[in-house]
């Protein structure tokens, strides 16, 4: 456990955890989100020994419902961009998978943090949505990434009308992986998590790179840098050459994460 004041870190079935603790609402003022880079930055210097990391919080009420709007004035806002967009920039820095245990509201940056993870699943008590529009700003993060994980209409309905939705209609347009009973969340997430990091580790950061390399590229250019991360990195591997072999020995693997 940490020594943290605004957050809690840990880590446990072969991931790494970070918990915003400052329920009810979980609001992310400018020290939590301080530790919460300095605990990203944390993880991204000891990521080979773990699968993979998860973003959480405190209670059931909500997971965030946003940046403090005290930290939006004219005298924090520059400041609070910066250190709010640091998440996502050392977010995009881990080679592990991410994920979000999302319980109640994320709302505003909650919502930005949880989508920018590379996997959600949320409890059936989830709200999830930007209402900034309504306190007469927009959401940057959102205004980018929203577009590309959901059809645009109702990107533009989100931003543009500041609206929340429910756990069915979010598991619908891909917000959100899956959505489980709040009550056996915590277990429902466990066997989640359990499907990547029973996995070799080597071969999810390799598999994470493929994805991100194909993004947005036409099929040839995609299929050539993906094929360059097969060859010249993965098969390297000696997970690589663990799991093949083991497959044809009709043996469980024996991972090494290298």
């Amino acid at each position: 456990m940490s020594d943290y004041q605004y957050i809690k870190t840990w880590d446990a079935d072969g991931a790494a955890w970070i918990s915003v603790n400052r329920p009810p609402l979980n609001v992310l003022d400018l020290p939590t989100m301080e530790e919460i880079n300095d605990a990203l930055r944390a993880v991204k210097a000891r990521e080979l020994e773990v699968r993979a990391l998860v973003l959480t919080a405190e209670g059931d009420k909500a997971f965030s419902a946003g940046v403090d709007v005290a930290d939006h004035t004219p005298d924090k806002v520059e400041r609070m961009i910066e250190v709010f967009h640091d998440i996502f920039h050392n977010l995009d820095d881990l080679d592990i998978p991410t994920l979000a245990a999302v319980k109640g509201a994320a709302l505003g940056g909650g919502c930005e943090v949880a989508i920018f993870c590379d996997m959600v699943v949320a409890a059936d008590n989830l709200k999830i949505g930007q209402p900034e529009i309504q306190v007469g700003v927009f959401p940057p993060l959102a205004a980018v990434m929203l577009p590309r994980l959901i059809p645009d209409k109702r990107a533009f309905e989100l931003l543009c009308g500041g609206g929340v939705i429910r756990a069915e209609e979010a598991v619908q347009l891909g917000l959100v992986n899956r959505v489980v009973p709040l009550d056996g969340f915590d277990e429902a997430f466990a066997k989640f998590l359990k499907k990547f990091t029973g996995l070799s580790g080597a071969v999810l950061r390799s598999t994470k790179k493929a994805i991100r390399k194909a993004r947005g590229l036409p099929f040839d250019d995609a299929l050539a840098k993906v094929e360059r991360v097969y060859l010249d990195e993965l098969m390297v591997t000696e997970d690589a050459q663990e799991g093949l072999q083991a497959f044809l020995e009709k043996r469980p693997p024996r991972w090494k994460h290298c």
